[in-house]
């Protein structure tokens, strides 16, 4: 649950209180114009908000109110744009950094590894360069990666946009059904009205504040 959110940049606020509840396995899509302050909520929810915003609001998961924790607690998984993987990393070592520290010892890790990406449709991966990956198969990886870490929930910020048309739909597919399967409440950032529709439908419009 996001509650009563304000946002502010160099004393302009970005946008009138927001606020809002996603429940397990549901999804919602925000959007708006660009600047209307869009992916500064979802890092003010993720805990990666940068200093020069300053922002009043709480954000409750699970019944934690985790405003003013760090964002390694707050177990909330993000993807973006780019799929942010480590380039001097093969894929499997990618997968290996996201994962929960409760799964423990080489050969455990190694197994839930491989097990992601059979999930992903990527088996026997492990040891590529995430530079020879298509666009479709790196976003898949920096899913997972994602949900190696067992969030408990999860923000899309524009993570479809760079991707061509027939990909897109299936990246869509994929991670939404991976999302429901494990419960999470999904928080997407679209322009694209095709997105929030493949998300269920559930849209929150920012349309930013008033400037004098």
């Amino acid at each position: 649950m996001v509650k009563n959110v304000r946002l502010a940049l160099a004393e302009r606020p970005l946008f009138a209180d927001v606020s809002f509840r996603v429940e397990p396995g549901e999804r919602l899509a925000i959007m708006g114009p660009s600047g209307a302050g869009k992916s500064s909520l979802l890092a003010y929810v993720g805990g990666h908000l940068l200093s020069a915003f300053s922002a009043s609001g709480r954000v409750i998961l699970n019944r934690r109110d985790v405003t003013r924790l760090p964002p390694e607690r707050r177990r909330i998984g993000l993807m973006f744009q780019d799929d942010l993987l480590f380039p001097h990393f093969s894929v499997g070592a990618n997968l290996a950094f996201g994962l929960d520290a409760a799964v423990r010892g080489r050969a455990a890790r190694r197994a839930r590894v491989a097990e992601a990406l059979a999930e992903a449709g990527l088996a026997g991966f492990e040891s590529r360069d995430p530079a020879t990956l298509s666009g479709g198969q790196r976003q898949r990886v920096a899913l997972m990666r994602s949900l190696l870490a067992a969030p408990e929930a999860l923000l899309l910020d524009e993570p479809f946009s760079k991707l061509d048309a027939e990909m897109r739909a299936d990246m869509r597919r994929f991670v939404f059904e991976h999302t429901a399967r494990r419960g999470l409440p999904v928080v997407l950032v679209t322009h694209d009205p095709a997105d929030a529709e493949a998300a269920g439908g559930r849209v929150l419009t920012l349309v930013g504040a008033e400037r004098p």
